[in-house]
């Protein structure tokens, strides 16, 4: 007779998949309309000309053209202040 009861398999192995968030185009790296930028939660990188901000956070190039990432201060809610990374998409000039 056994001393132990059955208890079962283990209660480990159940961690989530990674969500592949991050920076997916550079500075002066040229990129289409529609085009993912960046992936992220929250609004830690800003929208500027050019850029989209999806449902999830995630920012979009709205015309063809090269990236452009820039600094700002921006003001918070209790009055500190931040520097904010803000992306942008720069449209090549029709000559």
């Amino acid at each position: 007779m056994a001393h132990t009861k059955s208890l079962g398999s283990t209660k480990l192995g159940r961690d989530s998949e990674s969500k592949r968030l991050g920076v997916k185009r550079n500075q002066n790296q040229m990129v289409g309309p529609g085009e993912i930028i960046i992936r992220q939660r929250g609004s830690h990188y800003l929208a500027g000309t050019n850029v989209m901000r999806g449902s999830d956070d995630t920012l979009y190039a709205k015309v063809a053209g090269t990236v452009n990432f820039t600094t700002k201060k921006k003001i918070r809610f209790d009055g500190s202040r931040r520097m904010a990374k803000v992306v942008s998409v720069v449209a090549p000039v029709a000559a």
